[in-house]
């Protein structure tokens, strides 16, 4: 079989780590087929995989070859460019930096490389400041401790989309990745000036500019709040505490066992703010404090997780959805107080995102405009608003997973500025002798009270990947209801619905005001369930929620 052939390959050539070695030696069949029968797929999120030997997997040779993909897709435009690079905590991360930016140096490219791990968007802010032709950053977001991945931005700052993917798909898939990488070393790099660090001043600019997009105005606030943080282990440690406490914000309580980076993610093996695991410590923390606020970043510090304390001293998880009407309500309000609301302000979200979002933009005059899910879309959107020469219209763009963005100075979703806005909204809220709690009740109280969910489904290995493709299959075959709620329409994304590019994405809208969209991860191997339920009040919209879900696993199986 190929994937045998490619393996005996990879035992003879892949001399350079030991360590993939030693794993290549102790495999058996069923590890030597996961880890050989596919190339790790690179898309819009780059690549994401575990992390291991096989071309399934993200190890230097992986790594290297989709580098000297990406640096002949560049060199097709152009002799020489500059690419930035970006690195999080996770195992390997910075090993994985260095190797990309010796590719991308022997190939005649200059790397810049922050010198130390650095979130998300300061690599989305660096390759606009410093005005690269592309930007990588060595990440797995918020997957378990045994991934990384490696994703790719194009000169606007922001992830590349369909036709810049399949650009650089094309130029990995033509190379052998023994024979057709060329490397130096890190250190040969940097003693040729073909890779330079990026300076502190780019990492200031940025600070700065985050601080910029403050909506307070000239409102009274009460800073003293309370505020735990954590880090979740990740990248965001310093430049979230040197946000706020630079924004003036001073009674911040770190979370001791996940402060410091660490790539094995000991106390959240989960790194993701979304779920309550990943936050469970630092609610313990916030509960012995008596804080007023948790904060928790995932591990390259582009999302950020919010709880609060209610009126029992307890503390509930906001959801991504309820942060976002949140802030997009709060920056609304407080731009139309600071009169400083633009001409025909726009407001993005992706079709998963609560539609309730649409409602609160609406009361305020803005326009709402839905892209797919994926904050490159939203990105995008900021793009051709700066092509037309409105880019002062953006306001404001989120994602249920806890992805925000106020402001046009990076193109990816930022939880330094994201921390920064939270912590302002709320102390805003608090000098009112109110909580984020008091106001969320009157948004619902206003607009309509709203159920949202998010359910995932592991389809793991090559057998995994077919179910899957099954399963969307048989769902675009037709449904007349979904569990006690009858199916009113089926939008199909597959066929570009809405002037949107084509995605794998089905939403149907159910009767109540309900509707539940299921599309394949592009980053693991899970189905994942939006459900969105309107109803009177949470114990009705949780029991209809649990209804549609049990419907819906009944036909996955």
């Amino acid at each position: 079989m190929e994937y045998q052939w490619e393996y005996r390959r990879w035992c003879e050539l892949a001399t350079e780590d030991q360590e993939l070695q030693d794993e290549l030696r102790a495999m058996n069949e069923t590890p030597i087929e996961d880890a050989f029968y596919r190339n790790l797929a690179f898309g819009t999120g780059g690549l994401r995989g575990l992390i291991g030997a096989g071309t399934n997997r993200m190890n230097v040779y992986t790594v290297a070859k989709a580098s000297q993909g990406l640096a002949n897709a560049i060199k097709r435009k152009m002799a020489a460019g500059k690419i930035a690079i970006s690195y999080d905590s996770r195992i390997k991360s910075e090993l994985f930096a260095q190797v990309a930016a010796g590719v991308f140096a022997a190939n005649g490219l200059t790397a810049y490389i922050y010198p130390r791990l650095m979130p998300t968007p300061c690599l989305s802010f660096a390759v606009r400041q410093l005005g690269c032709d592309a930007g990588v950053m060595i990440t797995a977001s918020h997957n378990p401790a045994c991934y990384n991945g490696y994703k790719v931005y194009g000169s606007d700052g922001c992830q590349i989309t369909t036709h810049a993917a399949d650009a650089i798909l094309a130029e990995i898939e033509a190379l052998d990745l023994f024979a057709d990488v060329r490397r130096i070393s890190f250190a040969e790099g940097i003693a040729a000036g073909r890779i330079r660090w990026i300076g502190e001043e780019v990492y200031t600019a940025f600070i700065e500019t985050v601080k910029a997009q403050g909506a307070l105005g000239t409102a009274k606030a009460d800073k003293d709040i309370s505020i735990v943080y954590t880090p979740l282990n990740g990248a965001g440690l310093q430049p979230v505490l040197r946000m706020l406490h630079e924004a003036g914000y001073a009674n911040i309580t770190v979370v001791k066992e996940q402060e410091q980076p660490d790539g094995k993610f000991p106390t959240c093996p989960y790194p993701n703010p979304e779920v309550r695991e990943a936050m469970a410590l630092g609610m313990e923390y916030a509960k012995r404090c008596n804080a007023d606020l948790l904060l928790a970043t995932d591990p390259d510090c582009d999302r950020v997780g919010v709880a609060v304390r209610d009126g029992e001293g307890e503390y509930v998880l906001l959801s991504g959805n309820e942060t976002g009407v949140l802030l997009l309500d709060y920056i609304c309000a407080r731009r139309r107080e600071n009169e400083t609301m633009p001409p025909s302000p726009m407001f993005v979200k992706t079709i998963v995102t609560t539609d309730m979002a649409t409602q609160v933009a609406a009361h305020y005059g803005v326009e709402t405009v839905n892209v797919l899910t994926g904050f490159k879309y939203i990105g995008e959107q900021i793009g051709l608003l700066e092509k037309a020469g409105q880019a002062e219209r953006y306001i404001f763009g989120f994602e249920e997973s806890c992805g925000y963005l106020s402001g046009t100075y990076v193109r990816d979703k930022d939880a330094v500025g994201a921390a920064f806005l939270i912590c302002e909204m709320t102390s805003f809220y608090r000098a009112q002798g109110m909580s984020l709690l008091d106001k969320l009740n009157a948004l619902y109280e206003l607009h309509g009270n709203s159920f949202n969910t998010l359910r995932s489904y592991a389809f793991e290995g090559n057998l995994g990947f077919e179910r899957m493709r099954k399963i969307m299959a048989s769902l675009r075959s037709g449904l007349s209801e979904i569990g006690p709620r009858a199916v009113l329409k089926c939008l199909d994304y597959s066929t570009g619905l809405d002037g949107l590019p084509r995605s794998d994405v089905l939403k149907y809208i159910l009767e109540d005001n309900s509707s539940v969209v299921i599309r394949p991860s592009g980053t693991e191997s899970k189905l994942k369930v939006y459900i969105s339920v309107k109803a009177p009040n949470r114990a009705e919209a949780a029991a209809a929620e649990s209804e549609i879900a049990k419907a819906l696993e009944a036909m996955f199986g």
